[in-house]
């Protein structure tokens, strides 16, 4: 890269969603409601799983992080987003501005990936050998576990960060997107960046292979393990601590696969807009109402904490 030909490029545009102010105004309304919802639905979970101390195990301790991290990406996300369909002059957002938020972005998605595997982990751990699993998942395994769900998370965000944002940038600066997002960042690089897109598909493709691995390999050993139960009741009541995981899983990992890992034949920008759109907002406005709709034990810690309000 020959760092005399760049230019001081201190901003982007950001080219939004679309340029038509009727359609913007309907998209900024669903948005709006659809963040303000992810919002309070992620921050009642995790106030919930504090206040409760029935909650206070390691299944709800990693669930709590899973709405920490879907609050937090969300966050990078929207609030520019909503900001920029009701902007009528230009979506700039600066150089450094852009770094911080696909750096953001990237730490939480990576925390969401991994945390989903450690998820699963911790389902296998409960049903497999429920007398050793308070042992097996003790408070200082639960934390060396979350550590690392953020050491692996950090390491990727600088890495991708570092790589995409040392680019030499000479000509437009204009995104096509809502958000700084690396393969729009990329198209606007004058530099060859093939490693780039070499390391994209090798750390992250690494990140998802090995969490979904883990997640198929931990539902092997549980599914195993509750064949072996005697009774259908038991069967279908271990089963159903596993359902609202599965769904969170399923909707995750699908959306980030075909998003980054499909044939770049296939690539579309509306196409993709429309995905992003899904998994910066929809995603993380649907995990706390998948955990809390199907799952007993939050149905009752929102009745007690009522109960207690009540009191008062």
């Amino acid at each position: 890269m020959d760092n005399g030909n760049c230019s001081s490029l201190t901003e982007f545009l950001l080219l939004g969603i679309t340029n038509n102010p009727e359609v913007k105004v309907l998209l900024f309304t669903i948005f709006l409601v659809v963040y303000l919802t992810n919002l309070l639905t992620n921050v009642g979970i995790i106030i919930l799983i504090r206040m409760d101390t029935q909650l206070h195990t390691p299944m709800y301790f990693f669930l709590s992080h899973l709405s920490f991290s879907d609050l937090c990406y969300s966050t990078a996300v929207g609030p520019k987003m909503l900001v920029d369909l009701l902007s009528k002059n230009r979506r700039s957002i600066p150089f450094l501005g852009c770094a911080m938020q696909f750096f953001t972005f990237c730490i939480f998605i990576d925390a969401e990936c991994v945390l989903l595997a450690v998820m699963a982990f911790d389902r296998y751990k409960a049903i497999s050998n429920p007398l050793m699993y308070v042992v097996d998942m003790s408070r200082k395994v639960c934390f060396q576990l979350l550590i690392g769900v953020y050491s692996v998370a950090l390491a990727d965000a600088l890495i991708h960060t570092t790589l995409t944002f040392h680019l030499c940038f000479c000509g437009s600066n204009e995104i096509n997107h809502f958000f700084c997002d690396i393969p729009s960042v990329l198209v606007l690089s004058c530099s060859d960046t093939q490693v780039n897109v070499l390391v994209i598909f090798t750390v992250f493709g690494f990140i998802e292979l090995s969490t979904i691995s883990g997640v198929l390999i931990s539902y092997c050993y549980i599914i195993s393990s509750v064949l072996k139960i005697s009774s259908a009741a038991g069967r279908i009541k271990a089963f159903s601590t596993c359902t609202s995981h599965l769904t969170a899983v399923a909707i995750f990992q699908g959306t980030m696969l075909f998003m980054y890992f499909r044939p770049s034949s296939s690539y579309s920008l509306d196409q993709d807009k429309v995905t992003s759109l899904f998994y910066t907002l929809v995603i993380p406005m649907l995990n706390p109402l998948i955990y809390s709709l199907r799952n007993k034990d939050v149905k009752d810690a929102l009745q007690r904490i009522r109960s207690k309000m009540c009191l008062k």
